[in-house]
């Protein structure tokens, strides 16, 4: 079998989960990782588990001449500048067959349509890592009610939310580098996954058309003075100065465009759940049936008493973003591929292998970011956002929202 040798550009949280991913992908080495810190240790993991080499490159440059394909899961911020030295690489004679992006494609519709424009200047095939449409579940229910669809018609309302208590990274909580807060961290998860399964079977992503979108930020747990100075002594982040929201909730309007019919999308994001750790909540109904995925609801759950967690250091051991290490506990026993993480690195590398993008490409990553901007311009404006306007539309191309600027304090009052 053909195998897609691939470099990796960070190592922090997202390339360790991606790492763990690899181990059950058969068309995937790991050649490569370069990072400002955290290389050697991820590296380490590679070779430990005969991922690939895990050669660690002092620099992209570098990296870029002896992989096959560059996956960027650096910070928001650098992603522009990363792009661009991949590019200067290639045009210098290296062979590229692709490049990965980790969600969300860029803080705004600017940077984005600055990324889609150097893959396509350099002839690089793309793929925009989006997992919760890659997770087995969505599409297990999707085939489950494949014949309902046919017979009765699509689903016609759909619910999507992701929430855990609040990034591991403090680049996360900043809204300057991160792009803004949970809306930006993790709606782009819950509007991407919407708009995936309301869409008719066979019909391309992009088929349902966006026509509105109504959103509503706030800072309520990590406004608490409490709270914000817990997160100013542990991440070096004010929120008294550059706050961001911890919570959103919106909705999506789709229209048909050859029935006519409209359809919705729900999606709600907090960086304020308390319980075992991270949930996606999906669920979704159509006329005469319905479905519902709770990330949460597993077979296996332990309970850890007081005294037995005094030895236990690591909460995060039973499931992402978990905030505590007894009591009852919620364990995945494969937690990568419950999120899709291996799908998506086997389908983006037999696309490249191929020869083409992956099934979502970087321009589909854009309309994601499109939806997020207006998201944020309706949480600013405090009204619905017309998606068909043709004002709306030219506007959105170089908004910025007020807490990407580091002006949350004027939207949060």
């Amino acid at each position: 079998m053909t195998t897609l040798k691939l470099g990796i550009v960070g190592a922090g949280f997202v390339a360790n989960f991606h790492a763990r991913a690899v181990r059950q992908v058969r068309n995937i080495e790991i050649a490569g990782i370069t990072a400002l810190k955290g290389a050697e240790a991820l590296s380490g993991y590679v070779r430990q588990h005969n991922l690939g080499e895990g050669r660690v490159f002092p620099n992209v440059r570098e990296m870029t001449k002896q992989v096959d394909a560059i996956a960027v899961f650096a910070p928001n911020y650098v992603r522009v500048e990363i792009v661009e030295e991949i590019v200067e690489a290639v045009k210098q004679g290296a062979h590229l067959k692709g490049v990965i992006c980790e969600k969300p494609l860029a803080r705004n519709l600017t940077e984005g349509h600055r990324l889609v424009d150097l893959a396509n200047e350099a002839g690089l095939k793309t793929a925009y890592f989006e997992n919760q449409l890659f997770m087995k579940p969505v599409r297990a229910q999707l085939a489950q009610l494949a014949p309902q669809v046919k017979t009765m018609g699509p689903l016609v309302l759909t619910r999507s939310s992701e929430e855990h208590g609040g990034p591991h990274e403090p680049w996360f909580w900043d809204p300057t580098r991160q792009g803004g807060g949970v809306l930006s961290d993790m709606g782009c998860h819950s509007i991407a996954v919407g708009w995936y399964v309301l869409t008719p079977p066979g019909k391309p992503l992009t088929f349902l058309e966006p026509i509105s979108i109504s959103a509503d930020c706030a800072l309520l747990k990590w406004g608490l003075p409490d709270w914000r100075a817990k997160l100013l002594r542990d991440r070096g982040i004010d929120y008294a100065k550059t706050p961001a929201e911890d919570f959103t909730t919106g909705m999506v309007t789709f229209r048909n465009p050859e029935t006519g019919q409209v359809v919705k999308a729900q999606f709600t994001n907090s960086w304020m759940y308390e319980k075992q750790g991270l949930r996606v909540f999906i669920d979704g109904m159509g006329p005469g049936y319905a479905f519902e995925i709770n990330s949460l609801s597993l077979p296996t759950q332990i309970f850890i008493g007081d005294v037995a967690a005094e030895a236990v250091a690591n909460a995060e051991l039973a499931i992402e973003k978990a905030t505590a290490s007894r009591g009852l506990l919620t364990v995945h026993h494969n937690e990568a591929d419950m999120y899709g993480y291996p799908d998506e690195l086997e389908e983006a590398a037999q696309a490249f292998l191929e020869g083409r993008d992956a099934y979502l490409s970087w321009s589909y990553g854009l309309e994601i970011t499109r939806l997020v901007m207006a998201a944020y311009m309706s949480a600013e404006r405090k009204k619905v956002i017309d998606l068909t306007a043709p004002a709306i539309q030219k506007e959105l191309e170089t908004f910025i929202p007020l807490i990407q600027q580091g002006r949350g304090a004027e939207v949060f009052g």
